[in-house]
């Protein structure tokens, strides 16, 4: 298994007191839970004071604002789903076959885009933090590890960058909004196009004419 590092964390949570690290992950839970119950837009500063059971104050003290929240939120969830591929049980983690476990990943992102979709459509709103952002980066040497593990030949990090293309936010927000497609037909899909590039002849050395 490669050796991944995980997205850091602006204030890492490794260098706070204790108290404060707890109550960070609990702010973020609230969160994550809001978005995940009423969608982003509920995601407020008091909203989030009151599931957690604190003062509003805290919440300002902790991020600052609601967009730094967002940011926190948005970096607390991609930790959260390198830690299952990286070490959770399989298929998501090792001891699975690395199809499985490629399958489980896009299943997984999708999943994430249907919790923290406008966060994540916010953060690939410019096309440098769409590209350069480190936990796009872990994502696709994640995808091209469990590729070379399943013995695909040719341009595996081309490959790993076109299988991933389709799970950014920016794309299955529209699929899922404007076309209606549903989540569970966009995860069916995306697991469809992994095994079929999995299982395809393999195309070095041959010339296109």
């Amino acid at each position: 298994m490669v050796d991944i590092p995980l997205l850091p964390l602006a204030g890492d949570e490794s260098v706070e007191r204790c108290d404060a690290a707890r109550n960070r992950r609990r702010l973020l839970e609230a969160a994550s839970l809001l978005v995940a119950e009423r969608g982003v837009d509920a995601v407020t500063m008091d909203a989030v004071a009151a599931r957690a059971g604190v003062g509003k104050g805290t919440v300002f003290r902790r991020f600052g604002s609601r967009a730094g929240l967002m940011r926190a939120l948005l970096d607390h969830s991609e930790q959260a789903l390198q830690r299952q591929f990286l070490t959770g049980p399989p298929p998501l983690g090792p001891g699975a076959d690395p199809v499985d476990r490629l399958v489980a990943f896009g299943r997984a992102r999708i999943r994430l885009v249907e919790v923290q979709g406008e966060v994540l459509r916010a953060a690939e709103s410019s096309a440098e933090a769409r590209f350069n952002a480190p936990a796009r980066a872990v994502s696709l040497t994640h995808i091209e590890f469990l590729l070379r593990t399943a013995g695909v030949d040719g341009d595996l990090p081309l490959l790993a960058q076109s299988l991933f293309a389709p799970l950014e936010a920016t794309l299955v927000l529209h699929q899922w909004r404007d076309l209606g497609y549903s989540l569970d037909r966009l995860a069916d899909g995306w697991a469809d196009l992994a095994r079929r590039v999995v299982t395809a002849p393999a195309a070095a050395g041959r010339t296109v004419r």
